[in-house]
């Protein structure tokens, strides 16, 4: 499989919070070189949700998000759901965490893991989630 990396800067956001955060978490885990990969999977009692993982590199045909030397992978599929949004984290009394702000989303759950587009299928709209509260 050919292997091509797309590198974009506008398509999703980071505050200078996260981008703390993720340099924080990097050196924690005494892995400097590597990027954080946010996607969307299903599931969730919105019908979709967000993950996040720290990887190595890249894989074929990600959208690369370089921001203050901290990359961000998202692979195309994703990317159709992410764009326009912007990662932040909170830290809070309840705890700390990070927080996507997404146009695409038109309802999320009130854990603001779980989300629903316009066009994605997935619970009804207002849907509650009794099991992230």
């Amino acid at each position: 499989m050919e292997y091509v990396e797309q590198t974009t800067t506008d398509t999703i956001t980071l505050t200078d919070t996260a981008v703390q955060m993720i340099q924080s978490l990097l050196e924690q885990k005494d892995v400097p070189d590597h990027g954080l990969r946010v996607f969307v999977s299903g599931g969730g009692c919105s019908g979709m949700q967000y993950g996040m993982a720290l990887e190595a590199e890249p894989r074929p045909y990600d959208h690369v998000i370089e921001t203050q030397g901290v990359k961000v992978f998202v692979d195309p599929t994703s990317m159709m759901y992410l764009t326009g949004a912007n990662i932040d984290y909170e830290d809070s009394i309840m705890g700390g965490g990070f927080k996507i702000d997404n146009p695409n989303a038109v309802s999320s759950c009130g854990c603001g893991s779980s989300f629903k587009t316009s066009d994605s299928a997935g619970a009804a709209a207002g849907a509650s989630c009794s099991s992230c509260g």
